[in-house]
């Protein structure tokens, strides 16, 4: 019966390891959501922000803002496909770590079903804790 104990004990051990791994990953996944998602906001604010000064403007400065602000499109149409594909590995990531908590948690219950049979069967197999003691010289 400790053999079994033992055992669940370490599946216990192997399954929080795993909820821990699939955890870390799912962090990493979502972090790198975030990132990519700050990315996206920093270049629509630097695309907002390009303006030129009141006044006289130059035809090739004028050229050079409308191609920065192109490029700056460009550049953010190019991550909403890496932010969407991201999302998509962020919520596989968070099933996965779902699932590995179930696991760990059936595991659990199934180590302190395993330990409450083991003390039971200790309890039942100790000597003098529930059998009557004979009495010596058939005393009264």
């Amino acid at each position: 019966m400790t053999s079994l104990v033992d055992r669940r004990r370490r599946i216990v051990r192997v399954r929080r390891v795993q909820h821990l791994q699939a955890a870390a990953e799912a962090a990493r996944a979502e972090g790198k959501v975030v990132s990519l998602e700050a990315s996206a906001a920093r270049l629509a604010a630097l695309r907002m922000s390009l303006g030129l000064a009141p006044g006289t403007v130059s035809g090739a400065a004028l050229s050079n803002v409308g191609e920065l602000a192109m490029r700056l499109d460009s550049v953010r149409e190019g991550l909403t496909d890496a932010i969407v594909s991201a999302r998509a590995s962020a919520e596989q990531f968070a099933a996965l770590r779902l699932e590995a908590r179930i696991r760990q948690e059936s595991a659990e219950k199934l180590g302190e079903q395993a330990e409450a049979a083991l003390i039971e069967q200790r309890e039942r197999r100790a000597p003098g804790g529930s059998r009557r003691r004979p009495t010596i010289g058939g005393g009264a």
